[in-house]
Protein backbone atom coordinates (compact mmCIF):
# COMPACT_ATOMS: atom_id res chain seq x y z
CA UNK A 1 0.00 0.00 0.00
CA UNK A 2 1.30 3.33 -0.82
CA UNK A 3 0.31 6.30 0.69
CA UNK A 4 0.44 9.60 -1.54
CA UNK A 5 0.71 12.97 1.06
CA UNK A 6 -1.99 15.57 -0.22
CA UNK A 7 -0.60 18.69 1.53
CA UNK A 8 -2.91 20.73 -0.77
CA UNK A 9 0.11 22.11 -2.79
CA UNK A 10 0.53 20.84 -6.61
CA UNK A 11 -1.97 18.27 -8.05
CA UNK A 12 -1.38 15.14 -7.15
CA UNK A 13 -3.60 13.71 -9.74
CA UNK A 14 -1.11 12.39 -11.96
CA UNK A 15 0.87 10.60 -9.52
CA UNK A 16 -2.38 8.85 -8.33
CA UNK A 17 -3.35 7.74 -11.67
CA UNK A 18 0.34 5.97 -12.88
CA UNK A 19 0.56 4.63 -9.74
CA UNK A 20 -3.35 2.82 -9.81
CA UNK A 21 -2.59 2.21 -13.83
CA UNK A 22 0.53 0.19 -12.15
CA UNK A 23 -1.97 -1.93 -10.08
CA UNK A 24 -0.62 -0.45 -6.87
CA UNK A 25 -3.29 -0.17 -4.02
CA UNK A 26 -3.01 3.80 -3.43
CA UNK A 27 -4.04 6.13 -0.18
CA UNK A 28 -4.77 9.44 -0.46
CA UNK A 29 -3.37 10.94 2.70
CA UNK A 30 -5.13 13.96 3.67
CA UNK A 31 -4.81 14.24 7.45
CA UNK A 32 -1.27 12.80 9.28
CA UNK A 33 -3.58 10.36 11.56
CA UNK A 34 -3.95 9.03 7.79
CA UNK A 35 -0.24 7.85 7.86
CA UNK A 36 0.33 6.72 11.36
CA UNK A 37 0.45 2.82 9.90
CA UNK A 38 2.22 3.59 6.57
CA UNK A 39 5.33 1.55 5.38
CA UNK A 40 5.88 3.88 2.01
CA UNK A 41 4.92 7.52 1.22
CA UNK A 42 4.74 9.39 -1.77
CA UNK A 43 5.83 13.60 -1.12
CA UNK A 44 4.70 15.31 -4.52
CA UNK A 45 4.64 18.84 -4.62
CA UNK A 46 5.09 21.73 -6.92
CA UNK A 47 5.53 25.48 -6.32
CA UNK A 48 7.22 27.31 -3.66
CA UNK A 49 9.87 26.13 -0.95
CA UNK A 50 8.15 28.27 1.87
CA UNK A 51 4.80 27.81 0.84
CA UNK A 52 5.25 23.68 1.13
CA UNK A 53 7.00 24.12 4.08
CA UNK A 54 4.18 25.76 6.06
CA UNK A 55 2.08 23.85 4.10
CA UNK A 56 3.52 20.54 6.05
CA UNK A 57 3.67 22.56 9.17
CA UNK A 58 0.34 23.54 9.79
CA UNK A 59 -1.37 20.41 8.34
CA UNK A 60 0.51 18.11 10.87
CA UNK A 61 2.23 16.92 7.99
CA UNK A 62 6.34 17.80 9.34
CA UNK A 63 5.69 16.10 12.35
CA UNK A 64 4.20 13.06 10.77
CA UNK A 65 6.34 11.97 8.16
CA UNK A 66 9.72 12.63 10.75
CA UNK A 67 7.98 10.03 12.99
CA UNK A 68 7.13 7.75 10.12
CA UNK A 69 11.04 7.67 8.93
CA UNK A 70 12.56 7.58 12.51
CA UNK A 71 9.96 5.86 14.71
CA UNK A 72 8.89 3.14 11.78
CA UNK A 73 11.49 3.17 9.19
CA UNK A 74 9.01 3.88 6.92
CA UNK A 75 10.15 4.75 3.03
CA UNK A 76 9.15 8.08 1.62
CA UNK A 77 10.23 9.09 -1.83
CA UNK A 78 9.66 13.13 -2.44
CA UNK A 79 9.02 14.18 -6.10
CA UNK A 80 10.43 17.85 -7.48
CA UNK A 81 9.38 20.38 -4.17
CA UNK A 82 8.67 16.94 -2.20
CA UNK A 83 12.61 16.45 -2.76
CA UNK A 84 13.62 19.84 -2.28
CA UNK A 85 11.42 19.98 1.26
CA UNK A 86 13.90 16.93 2.19
CA UNK A 87 16.72 19.48 2.70
CA UNK A 88 17.52 21.53 5.69
CA UNK A 89 16.62 25.12 4.29
CA UNK A 90 16.48 26.91 0.73
CA UNK A 91 17.50 29.93 -0.19
CA UNK A 92 14.20 30.68 -1.95
CA UNK A 93 12.84 31.34 1.49
CA UNK A 94 13.56 31.15 5.48
CA UNK A 95 11.28 28.26 6.55
CA UNK A 96 12.99 25.01 7.60
CA UNK A 97 12.57 21.82 5.71
CA UNK A 98 12.32 18.10 7.32
CA UNK A 99 16.19 17.89 7.59
CA UNK A 100 16.48 14.21 6.48
CA UNK A 101 19.60 15.21 4.38
CA UNK A 102 22.10 17.20 5.13
CA UNK A 103 22.30 20.38 2.67
CA UNK A 104 20.20 22.92 1.14
CA UNK A 105 18.04 24.28 -2.33
CA UNK A 106 19.68 26.67 -4.21
CA UNK A 107 18.68 28.70 -7.65
CA UNK A 108 20.00 27.46 -10.48
CA UNK A 109 22.86 29.95 -11.76
CA UNK A 110 23.01 30.83 -15.22
CA UNK A 111 25.94 30.37 -17.28
CA UNK A 112 25.32 31.65 -20.64
CA UNK A 113 22.23 33.32 -22.58
CA UNK A 114 20.58 30.24 -24.02
CA UNK A 115 19.37 29.16 -20.43
CA UNK A 116 15.79 29.44 -19.57
CA UNK A 117 14.91 29.46 -16.09
CA UNK A 118 12.78 27.07 -14.90
CA UNK A 119 14.61 24.39 -16.25
CA UNK A 120 11.86 22.72 -18.08
CA UNK A 121 11.32 19.64 -20.41
CA UNK A 122 13.08 16.18 -20.89
CA UNK A 123 16.49 15.92 -19.57
CA UNK A 124 19.09 12.87 -18.87
CA UNK A 125 19.70 11.75 -15.46
CA UNK A 126 23.29 10.34 -15.28
CA UNK A 127 23.20 7.22 -12.48
CA UNK A 128 26.54 7.31 -10.57
CA UNK A 129 25.09 4.93 -7.57
CA UNK A 130 23.28 1.71 -7.55
CA UNK A 131 20.24 2.61 -5.85
CA UNK A 132 16.79 1.24 -5.23
CA UNK A 133 14.59 3.25 -7.83
CA UNK A 134 16.31 2.30 -11.07
CA UNK A 135 17.35 -0.96 -11.75
CA UNK A 136 15.15 -2.29 -15.13
CA UNK A 137 15.24 0.83 -16.87
CA UNK A 138 18.01 0.07 -19.08
CA UNK A 139 21.61 1.86 -19.40
CA UNK A 140 23.48 3.91 -17.11
CA UNK A 141 21.88 7.12 -18.41
CA UNK A 142 17.86 7.66 -18.54
CA UNK A 143 15.30 11.16 -19.82
CA UNK A 144 12.91 12.39 -17.30
CA UNK A 145 10.40 15.90 -17.49
CA UNK A 146 11.63 18.49 -15.29
CA UNK A 147 10.27 21.65 -14.35
CA UNK A 148 12.13 23.55 -11.68
CA UNK A 149 14.37 26.71 -10.72
CA UNK A 150 16.01 25.30 -7.78
CA UNK A 151 18.27 22.44 -7.20
CA UNK A 152 19.41 20.53 -4.36
CA UNK A 153 23.56 20.65 -2.95
CA UNK A 154 23.84 18.07 -0.64
CA UNK A 155 26.50 18.16 2.18
CA UNK A 156 27.58 14.21 1.72
CA UNK A 157 28.21 13.19 -2.04
CA UNK A 158 26.94 9.76 -0.92
CA UNK A 159 23.91 10.55 -1.24
CA UNK A 160 23.03 11.63 -4.88
CA UNK A 161 22.57 9.12 -6.75
CA UNK A 162 21.67 10.52 -9.79
CA UNK A 163 23.04 13.78 -11.56
CA UNK A 164 22.04 16.39 -14.67
CA UNK A 165 23.51 18.42 -16.38
CA UNK A 166 21.69 22.36 -17.51
CA UNK A 167 24.61 24.90 -17.61
CA UNK A 168 25.89 22.43 -14.80
CA UNK A 169 25.58 19.73 -12.96
CA UNK A 170 23.32 18.69 -10.54
CA UNK A 171 21.79 15.92 -8.19
CA UNK A 172 18.49 15.01 -9.90
CA UNK A 173 18.45 11.76 -7.75
CA UNK A 174 19.37 11.30 -4.18
CA UNK A 175 19.07 8.16 -1.54
CA UNK A 176 19.91 8.31 2.09
CA UNK A 177 18.90 5.00 4.20
CA UNK A 178 14.89 4.59 3.69
CA UNK A 179 14.79 8.18 2.09
CA UNK A 180 14.26 9.16 -1.63
CA UNK A 181 13.91 11.91 -3.63
CA UNK A 182 13.82 12.89 -7.00
CA UNK A 183 13.74 16.90 -8.90
CA UNK A 184 12.34 15.51 -12.09
CA UNK A 185 8.08 14.30 -12.66
CA UNK A 186 8.27 10.27 -13.05
CA UNK A 187 4.74 10.34 -13.23
CA UNK A 188 5.42 12.27 -16.60
CA UNK A 189 8.05 10.47 -17.44
CA UNK A 190 6.33 7.64 -19.20
CA UNK A 191 8.01 4.48 -19.62
CA UNK A 192 11.28 5.35 -17.37
CA UNK A 193 8.80 7.35 -14.98
CA UNK A 194 6.67 3.65 -15.13
CA UNK A 195 9.85 1.33 -13.88
CA UNK A 196 10.95 3.97 -11.49
CA UNK A 197 7.42 3.79 -9.76
CA UNK A 198 7.44 -0.35 -9.91
CA UNK A 199 10.73 -0.05 -8.38
CA UNK A 200 9.95 1.78 -5.89
CA UNK A 201 6.99 -0.59 -5.27
CA UNK A 202 8.81 -3.61 -5.16
CA UNK A 203 11.62 -2.35 -2.65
Amino acid sequence: MIHVIDYKIGNIGSVVNMLNYLGAKVVVANRPEDIEKASKLILPGVGAFDTGANALKNTGFNDAILEAVHGRNATVLGICLGMQLLMEYSEEGDCPGLGLFAGGVKKIPVNNESMRIPHMGWNTVEIVKANSLINNCGDAQHRFYFVHSYFVDCIDSQDVIGLTSYGSKFASMIEKDNVLGVQFHPEKSHRFGKELFRNFLAA
